[in-house]
């Protein structure tokens, strides 16, 4: 706020920042990618290719290329983030701007992604994500991975986790935590019809939308 900068926008002006935060995001897929492999997946079986947007630094990318060598996997982040990374056989990094156009794909992936941004920031990308596996010629999805609130849960700190991170995107982006209700609002809104929400890891959850 001071700077008049977004979060992105400072991160991409001081290099100490953009490693800070690519390192919390690395850390943070390390946690999830095997339980997400474990548990879900099915979800990535019978695709040819997949996008992950906002994948930073590749973590999340990494684990599903290995796990899944028939999968041509892109990492799509903001070029700063990106540059001078190195893919492999069935991975590669593309620098660019979700909110502008993202690669043609089967399938992307967002990764506590649409939490940082606000309800109309989000459907744009979902949008943009319409837009990307609809080049294709087939019917693709979007995978999304992020917390789902809800108030019914007893357990304390689990509803504590979710309140925080709550503030947190308050106070730090313009986004916030979403319930069913509100995460199915934004779904229809951006054109996709139907949705299956998956509990993968404590407080979050898999989402998969197709139109």
């Amino acid at each position: 706020m001071t700077h008049g900068k977004s979060l992105w926008e400072y991160a991409g002006g001081d290099p100490r920042i953009n490693v800070l935060f690519n390192d919390a995001m690395a850390s943070d897929a390390q946690l999830i990618s095997s339980s997400v492999i474990e548990k879900c997946k099915g979800v990535f079986m019978g695709l040819e290719s997949l996008v992950d947007v906002g994948g930073g630094t590749g973590t999340m990318g990494k684990t599903i290329a290995e796990s899944l060598p028939q999968l041509e996997c892109i990492v799509f982040d903001l070029p700063h983030v990106v540059s001078g990374m190195q893919g492999s056989e069935n991975l590669k990094y593309v620098g660019g701007d979700m909110f502008e156009a993202i690669p043609p794909t089967d399938a992307i992936l967002l990764k506590w992604i649409l939490h940082d941004w606000n309800d109309e920031e989000c459907v744009n990308i979902l949008k943009k994500c319409k837009e990307a596996i609809s080049k294709k010629g087939k019917e693709g999805k979007v995978i999304i991975i992020d917390m789902v609130m809800d108030n019914k849960v007893k357990d304390e700190e689990y509803v504590e986790t979710q309140l925080f991170f709550d503030m947190l995107m308050m106070v730090m982006v313009t986004g916030k935590e979403r319930n069913e209700k509100e995460w199915v609002k934004l779904f229809s809104s951006a054109g996709f019809n139907n949705y299956k929400i998956t509990p993968v890891l404590g407080s979050r959850s898999l989402i998969q939308i197709s139109p």
